[in-house]
């Protein structure tokens, strides 16, 4: 067994948290570097306009987005119990949580992928894209269903591991994963080695070889000798706990809507921005994409926020959860910079990374100007609502983006374009003061709570 926490000087506290928190954004970076190569292969494809290439993955990724925030909801339940849990060294219920949540999640999301894979093109027509764009993403999105499934695992077996504070194996299955994404997008795109050139259904592909490779991976880390499921493999592993299951959905059901809102409202704002065109639709997506530079890095804060805090009050322990926010706040604090720094002032040099159009390019540096400049506020939330979501305060997070979104972000967009007809910079500022607002309103909720002194989730009573 690891040294306690609590029993830890600073200096050493500090070398725990961030020998969880350099593995997450290692683990992040790959995946932005991932997305940064995909895409930018995706950009240079010749079959099919650039235009039209990005903007297929960018309305497929609208669908699939919402079954990955239901995932990512239902894993940071199970993570908030499994990092209690493991605080409180209750290693039955630690197993049980993330059994229950692996058996459950992986059914949800099959019904789910089979959905998506017959009704694609009328999950599509939300954004009313013309004929060739809807042609492309139709397809490519029946191909991409087909890793959900393996995603599910894959995000579930991140999620229970960084509870336990174990971020170093997520972020090797992470750079297998995205390697073998890099290596298998690039094949089947331009058509390498004797293998056809399918252009954007190559990078469709490469993606599920790459989600299987990573799940796969997960699995045998979870039930391999030395792994946490070792001694359940077996037919009682396929046992339902509907009970179980019912707790971790209650807990991790808020911060999947929170993710779900946020999915929501992309499609809303996806839908005014193709009002602008499609070559603004492909500065907005591809200035997103840049904008990981800073965003991936600063998601370690936040999931150590949650492991950490967790933790904490699992062991009961007021003070370990204020020295581990101290740290954690800093740290965020001083990376953020840096990346709001090149965002700010290479704006340029980061879109010309992604593409040679250069309407794209000048368009996509003013977004990411604007995001550069709300930086901080944005990440520093992102500890917050970690460290709130840790405590069992998963309400809370939701509360806050729901009221960003729903009271800001999307009915001023919509007001700015229909009744006054301004430019897509517009919808870029609102959406600044958006992540301004949901700052302040995060940090007054997170003072106003006593989140060391919070119950246990798993002492909580099913509602309803």
């Amino acid at each position: 067994m690891e040294q306690k926490l609590e029993k830890l000087s600073a200096k050493d506290l500090r070398k725990k948290i961030y020998s969880m928190i350099l593995p997450i954004t290692g683990e992040n970076v790959l995946q932005m570097l991932a997305g940064f190569v995909s895409t930018s292969m995706i950009g240079y494809i010749q079959t099919m306009p650039v235009i039209i290439a990005v903007g297929a993955l960018g309305i497929s990724a609208r669908i699939t987005q919402l079954i990955w925030a239901l995932i990512k909801g239902i894993t940071t339940g199970a993570s908030v119990f499994v990092a209690q849990a493991y605080g409180a060294k209750d290693y039955r219920k630690l197993k049980s949580v993330i059994q229950q949540t692996l058996l459950s999640t992986v059914f949800v999301v099959i019904l789910l992928q089979q959905l998506v894979f017959w009704k694609a093109p009328m999950l599509l027509s939300i954004f009313n894209p013309k004929p060739e764009l809807m042609e492309s993403a139709a397809s490519y999105l029946r191909i991409v269903s087909w890793g959900l499934p393996f995603l599910a695992v894959m995000l579930i077996v991140g999620g229970v591991l960084q509870g336990m504070g174990n971020a170093k194996t997520p972020m090797v299955i992470a750079l297998i994963m995205n390697g073998s994404n890099i290596v298998f997008s690039y094949i089947l795109i331009f058509g390498k080695f004797g293998v056809p050139a399918l252009g954007i259904k190559g990078a469709a592909i490469g993606l599920i070889i790459a989600q299987f490779t990573g799940a796969m991976i997960g699995l045998s880390v979870l039930f391999g000798k030395n792994g946490v499921l070792y001694s359940m493999f077996g037919k009682q592993f396929f046992r339902v706990d509907i009970r179980e299951v019912l707790s971790i959905y209650r807990v991790g059901m808020p911060s999947a809507l929170e993710s779900i809102f946020w999915q929501m409202a992309s499609i809303i704002l996806t839908m005014i921005i193709l009002s602008f065109g499609e070559t603004a639709f492909a500065a907005h997506q591809l200035g997103l994409q840049a904008e990981s530079i800073s965003y991936m890095p600063a998601i370690g804060f936040g999931v150590a926020a949650t492991a950490f805090i967790g933790q904490a009050v699992g062991a009961q322990d007021r003070e370990l959860g204020k020295r581990c926010m101290k740290e954690l706040i800093i740290g965020s604090l001083i990376i953020t910079s840096i990346s709001a720094f090149i965002l700010i002032f290479l704006p340029g040099a980061v879109m010309r990374l992604l593409t040679k159009e250069a309407e794209v390019i000048k368009l996509g540096s003013i977004y990411l100007i604007l995001m550069g400049l709300v930086q901080i506020p944005q990440n520093i939330s992102g500890v917050l609502n970690g460290a709130l979501r840790g405590a069992g305060y998963t309400r809370v997070p939701m509360i806050v983006a729901g009221a960003g979104l729903w009271g800001i972000r999307i009915p001023f967009s919509i007001i700015l374009t229909k009744f006054y007809h301004m430019s897509i910079v517009a919808i870029w500022s609102v959406m600044c003061i958006d992540l301004g607002f949901r700052f302040i309103f995060s940090l007054v909720l997170y003072k106003t709570r006593d989140l060391y002194g919070h119950r246990l989730v798993s002492d909580k009573p099913i509602e309803g």
